[in-house]
């Protein structure tokens, strides 16, 4: 006669050998569920490494834009400067005209 075990998960008796490979079957499947959490954790953290590199760069290349930026903007300032310096009456001129477009425009609503 075979000796019968208990399958722990239906309560029905069993043959010792398939119980013995469930059991195995279980232990494969623990190890297998452990395995792909420490590969999804392994990968979870590389994108996250990858995702600070990007934000770093795009960091670097908003901030190397905005020194170029302000250096225009400081040249154009310096320019404005020197003609309103060099050609008063041209840059009142030029003013006043500007003072008279925008307040025509803004009138007429």
């Amino acid at each position: 006669m075979t000796n019968k075990l208990k399958d722990s998960v239906t309560g029905q008796a069993v043959p010792a050998d398939v119980a013995e490979q469930m059991a195995i079957l279980r232990d494969d499947v623990r190890s297998l569920t452990e395995t792909v959490a420490q590969v999804a954790q392994a990968k979870g953290q590389e994108l996250t490494h990858a995702a600070n590199e990007q934000l770093v760069s795009a960091r670097n290349a908003a901030n190397a834009g905005l020194g170029t930026a302000k250096a225009q903007a400081v040249h154009l300032q310096d320019q404005a400067n020197d003609f309103v310096r060099d050609q008063p009456a041209a840059a009142l001129a030029i003013a006043a005209g500007l003072g008279f477009l925008i307040g025509l425009s803004s009138g007429r609503k």
